[in-house]
């Protein structure tokens, strides 16, 4: 689940100076590579594992587009093993004293909160950099991308790894981008995609009556939430901070014991829930305002989607993307005061 919070979008990989190379290269490996789902099933060469995934792939890509209404197009219909264990490399970033993520521009697709790598030492050659100029960084594998449908994005041996149900969430994610993307708002843009994502999912295992995979669904979904409300409530103690004006030696000393704090919640929470920590790499490595700025990217606006979707009639998703894109024309600021409560 942690990986979607860090799902990328190519298009500003393909649209910055000599950011485009590594963009270009890695977007002709990820399309030479492509082969129909249905001709990988049919090979009697594909492992019996990879067939049985790709099957479920398949089931999940006809219902996003017959049930969800998602776009009817070559996306996610063919497959795609490049030879590496993530597509992309994304790097997050956020000011020492700001919980508010970084952002790069590019033409199309406005301001984004990450820049994508597909090489790992790219990324982290590039985050170096980042932190060299008093950044917090976050560098993050992850299975998928999106180009918003400019491609045929595959289905890649990346996302296999994660199981069925993970699966078909990437893929309702990603189609969900080709929806409706507005430029600029990565907060919108993201938490519209998850809102998708999670009816999705859920419709998905009750039409096939998966009903013990779907309450299984349900309490992860609710561990997430537990942690999600923890780090809204730490980041709201360091915007606080943040805009104190205190010293920075002060501020840095209070922003440590902050994060000291929160650590301290998240080891509590984990043995709580009794299950593995959903961000145990995070505590590794100590955490870090680029991390907290991430998950708002993605999870800030979320209940504000599923309140409209409940007021739209929540079994015609149609009217919901109408509404949806009705949104996507207002103001920023408008915008985010009707779906985000006010937090971008």
């Amino acid at each position: 689940m942690l990986n979607r919070i860090l799902l990328a979008s190519l298009i500003p990989c393909l649209l910055s100076g000599c950011y485009v190379m590594q963009a270009a290269h890695g977007e002709m490996q990820v399309l030479e590579h492509r082969r129909p789902i249905s001709e990988v099933i049919e090979d009697p060469k594909t492992a019996e594992p990879l067939r049985a995934s790709l099957e479920e792939v398949r089931d999940a890509r006809d219902f996003a587009s017959r049930v969800l209404h998602l776009p009817d197009n070559r996306s996610y219909r063919t497959y795609s093993d490049i030879g590496r264990p993530y597509a992309v490399w994304n790097v997050v970033a956020a000011p020492e004293f700001s919980v508010a993520p970084k952002e790069w521009c590019f033409p199309v697709t406005g301001c984004v909160a990450y820049r994508g790598y597909f090489s790992k030492e790219k990324a982290q050659h590039f985050a170096a950099e980042l932190h060299g100029e008093g950044y917090d960084v976050l560098v993050g594998g992850v299975p998928a991308f999106s180009t918003l449908g400019h491609f045929a994005d595959p289905v890649l041996n990346t996302m296999i790894v994660y199981g069925d149900v993970e699966l078909a969430a990437i893929i309702f994610h990603e189609l969900a981008h080709q929806v409706v993307y507005v430029a600029g708002d990565s907060a919108f843009n993201e938490a519209f995609a998850t809102s998708v994502e999670d009816e999705g999912i859920k419709r998905w295992l009750l039409a096939q009556g998966r009903v013990d995979e779907l309450r299984r669904y349900d309490e992860d979904s609710a561990r997430q939430l537990e942690y999600i409300r923890l780090f809204r409530r730490r980041r709201a103690q360091l915007e606080q901070l943040y805009a104190s004006g205190l010293p920075s030696s002060e501020m840095r000393m209070k922003k440590r014991e902050i994060y000291s704090a929160l650590e301290a919640d998240m080891r509590e929470l984990e043995q709580r829930q009794k299950a593995p920590a959903l961000y145990h790499a995070w505590l590794e490595h100590g955490l870090n305002n680029a991390e907290l700025a991430s998950v708002a990217t993605y999870y800030d606006c979320v209940p504000g989607f599923k309140r409209i979707l409940r007021e739209e009639d929540s079994d015609d998703l149609q009217r919901f993307y109408d509404s949806v894109r009705q949104l996507a024309q207002l103001p920023q600021s408008e915008r985010d005061a009707r779906v985000c409560g006010g937090t971008g």
